[in-house]
């Protein structure tokens, strides 16, 4: 990896974080130059390992746009063309071959089942299927996931905290389709969307039930507004875009997220629930938060910030969603957080928006309202 030029994305000069780590490291010094026939990476986190095998031209299958773009942006800066790469998301039909499987472990077990069950029509008894991952990645329940679904398994010995993992894949196990989406019904004291149905694809933080942070931002969501733009930011499953339209049947809701199962479930959710379509408007769109909303266009943003990214502990998206949001937001707009109390999220927006109120608070969570003057 040393030889090449890569980068986190959106590229920052003060992040000392690295856009690879040493699973790809193992990954890449175990393949060597062993690799033939039709190559699919999954899970690649920022495309260090598609840009180190752009020579084979292989397909990267990713749930983020993030990563999308980082590997773009780490071809275009080591002089690859992008055309020697096919990038698809794991929403994407995937290739109808595949005679080399690398999956870079993702953080989620269920995307990982949700992707292997993809996958698995499109491999075959000669194709070499190795899994990288850090040890506190790869659990038991991974490997059962590979056994079960493609084939034999097994672990290597770790390397400086990384482990691969070997799958024989055998064409005997039936081929049986993913069973993501799931859906459930939403509790009967979160407001206007009480019972209505949540669907989630693999993926979804706490994709069987709703998560008790969002549930207590549903208890304490602004009221109906009239005509108003809203943007679910980080929209997850859409829960709360969900909540607002049917709260205010004359608000535009816009549904963004940079993860491509978020935002199909979002949509899913938002067709399966017909009331919340009556007279409001809906827009659902994959990407780097507020990036692409026209400045000064929206009157309120919903945010439930993450604070990690992959393996890493950092407030960095969290301030970009901040930031994005006060450019985005009309004079007198307004940006409500839900976030855990420790994160102390109303430091950053009192410094950004010169106010933060505090509408409600327990001992786990605080729901923020930060106005933009």
């Amino acid at each position: 990896m040393n030889e090449l030029d890569l980068t986190r994305y959106p590229a920052n000069p003060r992040d000392q974080l690295r856009a690879w780590d040493a699973a790809d490291e193992y990954l890449l010094r175990h393949l060597g130059d062993t690799l033939h026939g039709d190559v699919v990476v999954f899970g690649d986190r920022w495309g260090a390992l598609v840009t180190a095998l752009a020579a084979h031209r292989p397909t990267q299958i990713t749930d983020s746009f993030l990563t999308q773009e980082a590997t773009r942006a780490n071809l275009k800066r080591n002089g690859i063309d992008e055309g020697q790469v096919r990038l698809l998301s794991t929403r994407d039909t995937p290739p109808d071959r595949v005679d080399a499987l690398l999956v870079r472990v993702p953080k989620n077990l269920a995307l990982l089942e949700d992707q292997l069950h993809r996958l698995a029509p499109a491999v075959h008894e000669g194709t070499v299927v190795v899994g990288a991952g850090m040890v506190t990645e790869i659990h038991t329940s991974t490997l059962r996931a590979f056994e079960r679904i493609l084939g034999p398994t097994r672990t290597s010995l770790a390397e400086r905290k990384a482990r691969l993992i070997f799958c024989a894949p055998d064409p005997s196990l039936p081929r049986t389709p993913s069973p993501w989406p799931v859906s459930y019904a939403l509790p009967d004291d979160v407001g206007p969307a009480s019972g209505r149905t949540v669907v989630n694809h693999a993926g979804i933080f706490c994709a069987d039930r709703l998560d008790i942070g969002t549930r207590f931002l549903l208890r304490h969501l602004p009221g109906s507004r009239g005509p108003e733009r809203v943007v679910d930011l980080g929209c997850g499953n859409g829960v709360v875009g969900l909540s607002m339209a049917l709260a205010n049947p004359e608000a535009e809701v816009l549904f963004v997220d940079e993860s491509h199962q978020a935002v199909a479930s979002a949509w899913a959710t938002y067709q399966a629930n017909p009331g919340s379509q009556a007279g409001a408007a809906a827009r659902f769109a994959t990407g780097d938060g507020m990036a692409d909303v026209e400045p000064g266009s929206v009157d309120l943003v919903l945010n439930n910030p993450p604070f990690h990214t992959h393996r890493a502990t950092t407030d960095d998206t969290a301030w970009r969603m901040f930031t994005g949001s006060r450019t985005a937001l009309r004079r007198g707009g307004e940006l409500w957080v839900i976030g855990n109390r420790h994160l102390g999220y109303h430091a950053k927006l009192r410094r950004l928006f010169g106010n933060c109120e505090v509408v409600a608070s327990d001992p786990k969570f605080v729901v923020l309202r930060a106005v933009k003057r």
